[in-house]
C-alpha cells in the first residue's frame, strides 16, 4: 500500500502534460507496459466490510501479470477524492482508477474525467448512465439474491419468529437487501417478522451498538445489517447470545459460534473485466451488473450450527438463482402498510428498472423511515 498521502502531496507536482485518448496507445506498447490502476476506500480496508470486500478485490488484481496497484484508504466522499485521484494519475501514473465509495461518483469522478480522457474511471455502484463520459464506468451486483439466502436460513434458526436487520439508510438498495431478508424468512416461516432499525450513517459504531442491543432486548434472534462495516454489530449480537448472517465480507472469524452465513460480495468479477479492456486496449465496460449467475455475489460458508434442513433449503434456491428460475420479487405482494406494491401475475426481474428505485419495506417487516 502506498505510504504517503497524496491530498497532502500533491503542490509539489508539476501541471500534467496533454492527455492522450482511450484509443491513442499502440497494442505493443499496451502490452509492453504494465497498467497502474489505484483503489480508493472510504474506510479502512479491513473492516470485515465493505472496504474490505474491495481491498480483496484489489489483492487478487495485484496477482494478475502487468498490473501495478496503488490503494489509499479514509478518503472522504469530498474534494479529497479528487485530490487522492488525481494524486493517482500524476505521481503513479495510473491509468485505470476503482474510487469505491457510493460518493465518490457526483460531483467528483465527473469532475475529474472530462480533465484526464486517458485514464478509466471504474465506479462501484451502478450509477452510469449514457450522459455521462465514455471514460467513466460503473459496476455493481445482485446481492439481495444473498440477503434472501440470509432470510432463508434466518427463519430456519429462529426460535423466536423474530429476526433483525440494522441498516444506515434507507435508499433503494438498501430496502432491497431488507425486503430480499425478509421474504427469504417468510417463505419458510410466513409469519415471521423482521424488525428494522436505521443508523442514519453508513458507520456509526455507537448506534450501531445501540440499535444491536435494542432489537436484541425485543427478543429477535437472528441479525443481519448494511452497514459499512459490520464488525460492531457481529460481536454485540454474539456478545448477547444471539446468531448472525453476515453482509459485504465474511465476518465468522469474529463469531465462529454464532454465524450461521452471509452476503459477500466478489468484486473481483468486475474488477478482471474492467482490467482486461484496459490492457487490450477495447472500450471501457460502461455498465456491469451480475448476480450469483455471473460471480459477482457469493454466500459464506454455513456456520457448524446450521441445520442440514436449512442448508438444503438455501442450497436448492440457490441454485435455482444460478439457473434463472427464481425471482424475489413477485406479486402478490403488499409493502408493511397493506398496499399492494406488485400485483399478482407480475414479477420484477433483476434487471426491472423499479428495483433501482425502490421506496417501500415489505410486509413482516416492523419499522418505518
Amino acid at each position: 500500500m502506498t505510504t504517503f498521502n497524496r491530498r497532502d502531496s500533491l503542490k509539489s507536482i508539476a501541471a500534467l502534460g496533454a492527455a492522450s485518448t482511450l484509443g491513442g496507445f499502440a497494442s505493443l506498447a499496451r502490452a509492453q507496459t504494465p497498467l497502474t490502476i489505484g483503489v480508493i476506500y472510504v474506510g479502512p480496508r479491513d473492516d470485515y466490510g465493505y472496504n474490505q470486500s474491495h481491498a480483496a478485490a484489489a489483492a487478487e488484481a495485484k496477482k494478475l501479470p502487468g498490473i501495478k496497484v496503488v490503494e489509499e484508504e479514509n478518503v472522504p466522499e469530498t474534494s479529497a477524492v479528487q485530490k487522492t485521484m488525481t494524486g493517482m494519475i500524476a505521481q503513479d501514473g495510473a491509468k485505470l482508477l476503482f474510487p469505491t465509495s457510493y460518493g465518490y461518483f457526483d460531483p467528483h469522478i465527473l469532475a475529474l474525467a472530462p480533465k484526464y480522457p486517458d485514464v478509466r474511471f471504474s465506479h462501484c455502484g451502478g450509477m452510469w448512465t449514457e450522459k455521462n463520459p465514455k471514460n467513466v464506468g460503473s459496476f455493481f451486483g445482485y446481492i439481495d439474491e444473498c440477503q434472501f439466502l440470509n432470510g432463508v436460513v434466518a427463519a430456519h434458526m429462529s426460535k423466536s419468529g423474530k429476526i433483525a436487520f440494522v441498516a444506515a439508510k434507507p435508499i433503494p438498495q438498501v430496502l432491497r437487501n431488507i425486503n430480499a431478508f425478509t421474504l427469504g424468512a417468510r417463505s419458510v416461516k410466513p409469519g415471521i417478522t423482521c424488525s428494522v432499525i436505521f443508523t442514519g450513517d453508513w458507520s456509526m459504531a455507537v448506534k450501531e451498538a445501540e440499535a444491536t442491543n435494542s432489537l436484541a432486548d425485543q427478543g429477535c434472534d437472528v441479525f443481519t445489517m448494511h452497514v459499512d462495516g459490520p464488525k460492531v454489530i457481529v460481536e454485540t449480537a454474539a456478545k448477547r447470545g444471539k446468531m448472525v448472517c453476515g453482509y459485504h465480507a465474511s465476518q465468522a472469524k469474529l463469531a465462529p459460534n454464532a454465524y450461521l452465513t452471509g452476503a459477500e460480495w466478489n468484486w473481483f468479477t468486475a474488477y478482471k473485466t474492467v482490467i482486461d479492456a484496459a490492457q487490450a486496449g477495447k472500450p471501457h465496460p460502461n455498465f456491469l451488473r451480475g448476480g450469483l449467475k455471473e460471480g459477482y455475489v457469493k454466500t459464506s460458508p454455513y456456520g457448524a450450527m446450521v441445520t442440514d434442513a436449512a442448508k438444503k433449503q438455501a442450497d436448492g434456491i440457490k441454485a435455482q438463482m444460478v439457473a434463472d428460475k427464481f425471482d424475489i420479487f413477485k406479486g402478490p405482494l403488499k409493502d408493511n402498510k397493506g398496499a399492494v406494491v406488485i400485483p399478482a401475475g407480475k414479477t420484477m426481474k433483476q434487471t426491472d428498472p423499479v428495483l433501482e428505485s425502490m421506496n417501500y419495506l415489505v410486509e413482516g417487516v416492523q419499522g418505518s423511515f
